[in-house]
């Protein structure tokens, strides 16, 4: 590649030449990266494809099944054709063993969302292969979640405006977006941006090392996750690509160091850019803080090359950015150690201490009497607003930082008689429940030979973190946090939503002491803190409020 390329919005910080320092920085790297366990073994690579060149066919049956529906003729429906896209990490090749692959399915103009959440969910349901599966059509971007093959994948949907879809197309096309909806416009957004980033980076496997060593950074550290205010996979892929512009001919390491460096420094809300923002044949939104309210409140706006240009960071609250500043001050100053041979990598990858970071901790407890997809909606659902509860924390005096956890935690129960669902949600989610949930049947553990069905109780619960500063009160004592309204509000948000029945679902918020966190949140290695303190007053009290009888 011609080195007089210049890429991005601004010439290269930096054209040197890598060091021979530089070379064993970055050989380190690697080792880390392999030791580590972030490449997926060649026989996995391989399934995956075998997976994915089964479901293009499975595309190609479901346009051609809705064609005949739709009384085409037998050649007519075959040529309508239909193909699958990748995008995300599997598209960039920085994925690794257990990640999923996201994919998106092209259909043309006469096939609809509803035809692909009826027929080629049916034809999903019908392959032997399938593990699991759970259609969320009121989401964003509607959503088919399956397991195949043991291999988890996200698959969404994307009508153009066009007769046919063959096998050789591509979405580089802007003129392709014309004349369709704005949810088949974000659908296509992800593949259009994976594949402008890849032409945008002057080095793609300087870029896939870096950028393998941030994703993993990311997750170690707990700040990954679009859903929960934090950058996602695509943020993060784009803030990677944006310093191998500035440095095109350094070494991994050198991008990673660099990487730390440049955004310790970084004057937000600044955006972070690849290339110009452009102009389409569309008359559609493009990120532009000068013309639009919402966008200039992004904090930390990093804009997605492809055309309608979009901030992919505009779920990032006050709270998650500065734990975002943060890591990312504390990955500076551990990098510029790993240079001098003062650490090594595996310091920079060492786990998060989310669990042993706050005092007080809120615990959201999801709940569902039926199945697994059921649960899955419901959890999903509560998961998505939980950015917005934060937004409400964060207005609440008293609270300097309201921080979410970016996992969730599972398990399900079996409802036997006399068992008390109300009493297993106070239960879930605190140290002093664990004795009692201990009596009960996990559903895991109800043999299968059983033929006497059970009836299952599911429940996630998630977590965040408060950092909380109260001034003294006019009294002389120390006043208490009133969290009331930020709560309610949480409660009727989940209790809108459209399939919320008051005899399956369930939510509860509660208060959790540091040492009062069950053993379920630490993780092989990690000890539970042990010092107390006077200071740990139960300044919560009875802020939270009790849950609404609908929502018991």
């Amino acid at each position: 590649m011609s080195s007089s390329k210049t890429y991005g919005v601004t010439g290269p910080i930096s054209v040197a030449k890598p060091s021979t320092q530089d070379v064993q920085f970055n050989d380190l790297l690697i080792a880390e990266l392999k030791a580590s366990g972030s490449f997926e073994s060649e026989q996995a690579t391989k399934k995956r494809v075998e997976v994915l060149s089964l479901f293009q066919k499975m595309v190609q049956d479901f346009v051609y099944t809705v064609s005949k529906n739709k009384n085409m003729s037998d050649g007519m429906a075959k040529d309508a054709g239909g193909k699958i896209f990748t995008f995300g990490s599997y598209r960039l090749g920085v994925y690794g063993p257990g990640s999923d692959i996201d994919t998106l399915v092209v259909v043309p103009k006469h096939v609809s969302r509803d035809d692909f959440f009826d027929v080629f969910e049916k034809i999903l349901r019908k392959r032997p292969e399938l593990e699991e599966i759970a259609a969320v059509t009121d989401a964003f971007v509607p959503i088919i979640k399956v397991v195949f093959s043991g291999i988890s994948i996200d698959v969404i949907f994307a009508k153009l405006n066009v007769p046919k879809v063959p096998i050789d197309m591509t979405l580089d096309d802007k003129n392709l977006l014309k004349n369709i909806d704005e949810k088949d416009m974000r659908s296509l957004n992800g593949t259009r941006v994976t594949d402008e980033i890849l032409q945008l980076v002057p080095k793609p496997t300087t870029f896939k090392h870096a950028l393998r060593c941030i994703k993993m950074w990311a997750q170690q550290r707990a700040v990954y996750g679009n859903v929960f205010g934090f950058p996602g996979g695509v943020a993060w892929a784009m803030l990677v690509a944006r310093i191998c512009q500035l440095f095109p001919n350094a070494v991994s390491a050198v991008i990673v160091e660099k990487f730390f460096t440049i955004y310790t420094k970084w004057e937000w809300p600044q955006p972070v850019l690849l290339k110009p923002i452009e102009d389409g044949p569309l008359q559609v939104r493009v990120w532009n803080p000068r013309l639009y309210q919402n966008d200039r409140q992004h904090r930390m706006p990093v804009i997605t090359p492809a055309y309608p240009s979009m901030c992919a960071t505009h779920n990032i609250t006050q709270s998650t950015q500065k734990v975002i500043a943060k890591e990312l001050q504390r990955g500076a100053e551990i990098t510029a150690q790993i240079n001098k041979g003062e650490k090594t990598w595996a310091n920079l990858m060492e786990r998060h201490t989310f669990f042993h970071d706050y005092k007080f901790y809120l615990c959201i407890v999801a709940g569902t009497v039926g199945s697994d997809e059921d649960h899955l909606k419901w959890s999903g659902m509560i998961e998505s607003k939980v950015r917005l509860f934060i937004q409400k924390l964060e207005l609440t005096e008293g609270i300097s930082i309201a921080h979410p956890y970016v996992k969730d935690f599972s398990n399900e129960y079996v409802l036997e008689e006399g068992c008390d669902v109300a009493s297993i949600l106070n239960a879930y989610g605190t140290l002093g429940g664990e004795e009692y949930l201990l009596k009960l049947k996990r559903a895991q553990d109800v043999s299968a030979e059983e033929s006497k069905p059970c009836k299952v109780f599911r429940l996630t619960k998630l977590y965040i973190g408060l950092d909380i500063s109260l001034l003294k009160s006019e009294h002389g004592g120390t006043r208490k946090l009133d969290i009331q309204f930020a709560c309610l509000e949480f409660y009727n948000l989940c209790k809108n939503w459209p399939s919320f029945e008051e005899s399956m679902y369930s939510i509860l918020i509660k208060n959790v002491k540091l040492l009062d966190l069950p053993n379920d949140v630490y993780v092989e290695g990690e000890t539970r803190p042990s010092k107390s303190s006077k200071k740990r007053k139960k300044l919560l009290g009875d802020a939270i409020p009790k849950r609404p009888k609908s929502l018991h």
